[in-house]
């Protein structure tokens, strides 16, 4: 039972764990890059102690070779002089130097070898990594862009929505003050076909007749003679008689 428990909490942990990781992608990388740079560190300590090696075995490789030059020099000088024994030991001697020479130059190639296999193999996995960390950079940015994009996009939906959803609304705002203004339009012609004129006719004609009387004594104070009034004034006056035929008229 304990172990059951014990599988649920993990459960429940790896689940939460996970959505850390899909809510903060960014921390991830940064968390890979920081990861990547200790390996880097560890795996450039170790080539270190590979370059190290190579160049013991490059300085124990000198080190036999003027051996042998100089065990080669001292056999041939005692052989010269007839000394075989010494010889023989030098000859011995050169021998076996050269036998570390050649094993230690074999140590040494395969040594050099595998630095370079080595640094190229770093070179490589630290140029992947990256490429593939900028790759994950590149998608975090063009995913926001889009999740960007998508919510205007929804916020815009929204807004369409909610304004053709206000369309009856609005209609019955229309609908309200258009009444309105007919109702006042129609006000306004009741009130203008009540107006009773007849008294602003009488006073015209009392204001008409003021002005002739005031003309005639204007006239008559300074001996002029006032003007017949015009014939068109009295023509208009009357109506106009239509021919309606040979020796017919309107009457």
């Amino acid at each position: 039972m304990f172990d059951r428990i014990a599988t649920l909490f993990k459960g429940f942990l790896s689940l939460f764990i996970t959505g850390l990781e899909k809510s903060n992608p960014k921390a991830l990388i940064e968390a890979e890059k920081e990861n990547l740079r200790h390996q880097i560190a560890r795996y450039n300590d170790n080539l270190a102690n590979h370059a190290g090696f190579v160049e013991r075995l490059m300085r124990q490789v000198k080190n036999l070779e003027s051996q042998e030059k100089e065990l080669a020099s001292k056999a041939a000088a005692h052989l010269k002089i007839g000394n075989r024994g010494a010889a023989a030991q030098y000859a011995l001697q050169l021998k076996t130097v050269r036998e570390q020479l050649t094993e230690n130059q074999e140590q040494l190639q395969t040594a050099e070898e595998t630095y370079e296999k080595l640094v190229k193999s770093r070179d490589v996995l630290v140029s992947e990594a990256r490429a593939k960390i900028e790759s994950l950079k590149r998608m975090i940015s063009e995913t926001e862009m889009l999740e960007a994009q998508a919510e205007l996009q929804e916020m815009a939906q929204g807004m369409v929505t909610q304004i053709g959803g206000s369309g009856d609304t609005l209609n019955r705002v229309q609908e309200y003050l258009e009444e309105r203004r007919d109702k006042a339009a129609g006000r306004t012609r009741v009130a203008a076909s009540s107006i009773d004129t007849s008294h602003v006719e009488l006073l015209e004609a009392e204001q008409q007749v003021m002005a002739e009387q005031a003309l005639n004594e204007f006239a008559a104070a300074y001996g002029l003679d006032l003007p017949d009034e015009p014939q068109a004034a009295a023509t208009s006056a009357k109506p106009a008689l239509r021919d309606l035929g040979p020796g017919v008229t309107e009457g």
